[in-house]
């Protein structure tokens, strides 16, 4: 993103780090890394343009679910090709601006996609809770508004950080621990002050992906008790499957960010290995399943992509006929 000024540190460059331990066997690894990258592509790019091209699907939860699928794609661009360099090429090498650059896309794809899930579990309330008023409470106004909200707010707490960095001296060492580059990550090879950049980072943490969650949290309690207020048991059963999609969405991105951060406070001692494979599974596991989660759970996209392949494989019939 931005030039650093690169005289005051001794490192000019950043190594970044495969799978401590497993090295021998990255060619090995690389060949579920891929297809879970190519499973990524085209799982997010489907969902996209289906819901880009049909009509009927231009409402509140198509539009937040073609969000998501953007800020997995990015999330997955930003940080895949790293990986995968390391595991073919031994490619660990990056520059200091190159590593702050992909920092800032990895955080900020991160942030985005925590508000966008939150907007979700506000578009299942308000569709359990006022069905009959769904349509004028989500307006596309509305939807617009959220948007913009969500991407000033993810700029506005992203920016800073890259900027920080720059002030920054590198001395200790220039080997991070991942595949690729992390705020926290780097701030462990500075031998600066870096007081301002570790409250600043805490900080956007506890008010991004930490008050999401607590938000989501609060709207799963309001959609609970409208569930509980609805005298059939199979109308509650068909209101909670409607959620069902969206709290796999919850459960595979906050999850793994959970569990790390409690391992690595409270929990016992593991291999190297352990932690960098599960802070993999953070970035890497949503961009995959989520699609998938998606289109067998949710059947308006599965059929509209069913569709779609239908008329693809119709016309090259027709043209191999033809000729």
């Amino acid at each position: 993103m931005l030039p650093v000024n690169s005289t005051r540190s001794i490192f000019s460059t950043f190594l970044l780090t495969g799978i401590p331990g497993l090295e021998t066997l990255h060619t090995w690894i690389s060949i579920p890394f891929c297809a879970m990258f190519f499973i990524t592509l085209v799982g997010n790019m489907t969902i996209m343009m289906i819901i880009w091209r049909e009509q009927t699907l231009h409402v509140p939860m198509y539009i937040f679910l073609a969000m998501l699928a953007a800020s997995d794609l990015g999330l997955s661009l930003f940080s895949f090709p790293t990986m995968l360099g390391i595991f073919w090429l031994d490619a660990r090498e990056l520059t200091l601006s190159a590593c702050f650059t992909q920092m800032f896309f990895i955080h900020t794809f991160q942030d985005f996609e925590s508000a966008v899930i939150l907007a979700m579990a506000f578009d299942r309330y308000v569709a359990i809770s006022r069905p009959l008023h769904y349509s004028s409470i989500l307006t596309n106004s509305i939807i617009a508004r959220i948007s913009s909200v969500i991407f000033v707010r993810t700029l506005s707490v992203q920016v800073p950080l890259p900027i920080l960095l720059r002030r920054l001296c590198f001395c200790h060492s220039n080997v991070l621990s991942h595949s690729y580059c992390l705020h926290p990550d780097i701030l462990k090879l500075s031998c600066s002050n870096t007081r301002i950049n570790s409250i600043l980072g805490l900080f956007v943490v506890l008010s991004t992906m930490g008050l999401d969650f607590l938000f989501i949290l609060l709207s799963y309690v309001l959609i609970v008790k409208t569930v509980l207020s609805i005298a059939f048991h199979g109308g509650r059963l068909k209101v909670l499957n409607t959620c069902i999609s969206h709290l796999c969405a919850v459960v595979l991105f906050f999850t793994p960010m959970i569990c790390l951060s409690m391992l690595h406070r409270f929990g016992p001692r593991l291999p190297s290995h352990i932690y960098v494979l599960m802070a993999n599974t953070h970035f890497l596991i949503p961009p995959v399943m989520n699609p998938i989660v998606y289109v067998v759970k949710n059947k308006q996209i599965r059929d509209k992509i069913l569709k779609l392949f239908i008329k693809k494989g119709t016309r090259e019939s027709q043209v191999v006929f033809m000729s």
